[in-house]
């Protein structure tokens, strides 16, 4: 199914036609506890009520959300006789919203987890509320039982409706801004590098590195007119990671947003900022190429990250990429015990390893977390 994007300034006169044609009467909207601020969620809880659509709202799942959170969700979906969901926020709620979609018509009796998802036809409606995730153009979703993170994947999970409102990034904090802004950057990169990378995930890719690099500064700073760039830098970078999934950045960042104080992607730049300088420093090398396509093929494609990035040759890559985050004030370095560091290496997903063009080991991955943390040991 073709995905429907519709900008929040055009919502009367797209949206209720849309909910309409799709049949929708009942609404599951998932939804932080603070989304009634929003002028969005005013905005569309009107156009809503216009179009005849009852709205269940549900708010019961925190950040970094329980598989539980997710079977609550289903249950009050179906006990509703819900016919559509609707997500409004950043990736804990499309996170949410897209387990319940993808959960909705399998056996409540048994652990969802165990089950083979099937697709079905329940619309699927994502508003983001921060430049970042890019979770409404992809089918992944991230849930945490009994603290073990588990990955879902499911093209089922794709939403068939974006609705933009830029204005919503107005509402963020300078450190979201920051934060949200570098994670779809990171998308971007390591889509780009990814072995799974193609022509068209690097034309994705490209293009979100673009618009971030045109207008990231300005953005940051407060300057509005830049909001809609950043909210297409997103989405494209959604797409782009859609197609090749993430790589060693995001497989070392999960545990670190965990152990400190980090948003998730200000942890996936710490690391993207200290595999840049390994990647450039082990191209070269014996053995070290994992992509299929040779170490040629790695080579030009870091030649050409580097020019989406306003460099001329792929040793700048590493070093536009850290001056943006001395630039952005998010290079700050930590303590850790010896204790945290093991943690940290026996986190990492060997799956997302896979994704990734250059040979890592327990060894490199270890040497790697004590240059993001370089203040030493606590």
């Amino acid at each position: 199914m073709e995905q429907k994007l519709i900008n929040l300034r055009d919502a009367n006169s797209q949206i209720v036609p849309y909910f309409k044609n799709m049949g929708i009467k009942k609404l599951f909207l998932v939804c932080g506890n603070s989304v009634s601020k929003l002028e969005v969620y005013r905005r569309l809880c009107n156009i809503l009520e216009e179009a005849g659509t009852e709205v269940f709202r549900f708010s019961g799942f925190k950040p970094n959300p329980e598989y539980a959170s997710v079977v609550s969700g289903v249950s009050a979906f179906c006990e509703n006789g819900c016919d559509g969901v609707m997500a409004i926020g950043g990736g804990s709620a499309m996170d949410v919203a897209k387990c319940i979609k993808l959960y909705a018509r399998l056996n409540t009796k048994t652990d969802f987890l165990e089950q083979k998802c099937e697709p079905n036809n329940i619309p699927f409606i994502a508003v983001p509320t921060t430049a970042g995730s890019g979770s409404e153009a992809t089918r992944f979703a991230v849930i945490y039982k009994d603290g073990v993170k588990m990955s879902i994947s499911n093209e089922s999970a794709i939403p068939s409706c974006v609705i933009w409102s830029s204005d919503t990034l107005d509402k963020l904090s300078d450190y979201q801004k920051k934060s949200t802004v570098l994670d779809a950057l990171c998308h971007c990169i390591e889509s780009m590098w990814s072995v799974n990378s193609t022509d068209e995930s690097k034309t994705y890719a490209s293009r979100g590195i673009e618009l971030i690099f045109k207008g990231i500064d300005e953005y940051v700073s407060g300057d509005k007119s830049k909001n809609d760039i950043m909210m297409e830098a997103a989405y494209v970078a959604g797409h782009a990671i859609n197609i090749t999934q993430t790589t060693a950045g995001h497989a070392m960042a999960y545990k670190l947003t965990g152990l400190y104080d980090f948003a998730h992607g200000h942890a996936v730049a710490l690391c993207i900022d200290r595999l840049l300088p390994y990647m450039v420093e082990n191209i070269d090398k014996d053995n070290m190429c994992l992509d299929k396509r040779g170490t040629k093929h790695l080579k030009d494609t870091m030649l050409f990250l580097a020019h989406a990035m306003g460099g001329e040759y792929i040793e700048d890559v590493p070093a536009i990429f850290h001056e943006l985050l001395v630039r952005l004030g998010l290079n700050t370095p930590v303590k850790y015990s010896e204790q945290q560091l093991e943690e940290l290496v026996a986190s990492v997903n060997i799956e997302r390893l896979r994704n990734h063009p250059v040979k890592l080991d327990d060894k490199s991955i270890k040497a790697l977390y004590k240059q993001i943390m370089s203040e030493g040991v606590k």
